[in-house]
């Protein structure tokens, strides 16, 4: 990355940070307005229908009955006609049609259903997708003037951040507001104590830890019925071009909370991991990505973050941060939690929305995603990788996929398994 990015891209972490800071602190229900788009019912789309984009939108259904606005869904689009008939017949047997409009003719099925989605006269987008895909689908629905809500993390490589940074500086020139689901800036609980640390509790920074320790994930099985794309997509969470490996997909809560007390994003990495348990046996063959990776994190200002996150049955378990000062440390939060994080983070945008009020987390998003990126860059590469040079050099995992004809970009070798990175061997740029 150059100078003037990576200098704008710091200023804009620090100036999107600070007014989410005010916003979440202040009030749960601001005054009502009408919202751009000249009516008083935000029109939502819901882009991915699995378990996240489920809870999302449900989420953001009760967000707006708690702060006394008007949403109505009225479109879903999924890559697999299964998930989003189902999610729309869900949803329009749990809430009357002023909250849930759905006929046949809005439920969209396929990887380029999105943009029908997103085309038929909505105002925001809650996009659950697959991270790979969310780049080319945020870039799509901001270019189309929609407010939006997306999942974390926001993509998996780094020509996907800079689709990402690019397409938010475009949602600043609209005025469009942008939500990430990364809820721990919603919840009062770390609010208080980032604040207070900010403020000098624990003196000046000198380190920082991170976890994400924890057992196995789900697995889905190959199905004959799927061609090699379906069954991947199907089984996304296990391939990095998809999910960015669980660095990225899980750990970035971890990480964004060391960024957002750092008020930075690390400069340089270097790690060490492996997948030594998750495709044994049974499961051979079936994912590419690592089950642990341990991190060394390098600020601009010398300050180190120590990461871990692993996914292997009977370990320890530990999710959790710490910051550590000249004066003492801090878990990054502290006392009561407040309202429900993952319902406040709606609250919060649909506020910024009605009320026209600057509203931006692509920022501290995507540069926290890119965290997770740099770290896997280095466990899987076994080298010191750089920021800059990963923005800049780093060839693309994830292409557009638009249709099902498509080649993936991985596939199994001779032996049956698919490419795992090896380090000492993997290039990271």
């Amino acid at each position: 990355m150059n100078e003037k990015l990576t200098s704008a891209s710091r200023r804009s972490f620090l100036k999107s940070s600070a007014i989410l800071g005010g916003a979440a602190m202040t009030g749960l229900n601001l005054s009502r307005a009408v919202h751009a788009a000249g009516s008083d019912v935000i029109k939502v789309c819901l882009v991915g229908c699995g378990g996240r984009g489920n809870g999302a939108v449900r989420d953001n259904i009760k967000a707006a009955a708690e702060a006394g606005l008007k949403v109505q869904v009225v479109a879903v689009s999924d890559a697999f006609e299964g998930r989003a008939k189902g999610t729309a017949e869900n949803l329009r047997k749990e809430f009357g049609q002023d909250v849930v409009d759905l006929p046949d003719d809005r439920v969209f099925v396929g990887l380029d259903s999105y943009k029908k989605a997103i085309d038929c006269g909505v105002d925001m987008m809650i996009n659950a997708s697959p991270p790979g895909f969310r780049p080319y689908q945020y870039k799509y629905a901001i270019e189309a003037g929609k407010h939006v809500f997306m999942e974390k993390p926001v993509c998996v490589d780094a020509p996907g951040y800079r689709m990402v940074m690019a397409a938010n500086k475009l949602a600043d020139e609209k005025g469009l507001k942008v939500g990430v689901g990364l809820q721990r800036h919603h919840q009062a609980s770390y609010l208080r104590e980032i604040a207070a640390i900010k403020e000098g509790k624990i003196g000046d920074i000198t380190f920082l830890r991170c976890y994400w320790n924890g057992g196995a994930i789900w697995i889905r099985r190959p199905d004959p019925s799927m061609n090699e794309l379906q069954y991947q997509v199907h089984n996304w969470y296990h391939f990095t071009w998809l999910s960015g490996d669980n660095i990225v997909e899980q750990h970035v809560h971890n990480l964004d909370v060391c960024n957002w007390v750092m008020d930075d994003h690390p400069v340089e990495a270097n790690g060490m991991g492996g997948c030594e348990m998750r495709y044994r046996g049974d499961n051979r063959g079936v994912g590419q990505i690592f089950d642990h990776h341990f991190v060394e994190f390098t600020y601009p200002n010398g300050v180190k973050m120590y990461s871990q996150c692993r996914q292997i049955n009977n370990c320890w378990n530990n999710v959790s941060e710490a910051a550590h000062g000249t004066k003492g440390s801090s878990g990054c939060s502290s006392g009561p939690g407040g309202t429900n994080p993952y319902v406040q983070e709606h609250i919060d945008l649909l506020n910024a929305i009605v009320k026209n009020e600057a509203f931006n987390e692509g920022y501290f998003g995507a540069n926290s995603t890119f965290t997770a990126v740099l770290g896997r860059l280095a466990t899987y590469s076994g080298q010191v990788v750089k920021w800059d040079d990963a923005v800049q050099g780093m060839p693309a995992l994830a292409p557009e996929i638009t249709s099902w004809d498509q080649d993936p970009p991985v596939t199994k070798n001779e032996e049956g398994d698919y490419p795992i990175a090896q380090p000492g061997v993997y290039k990271p740029y």
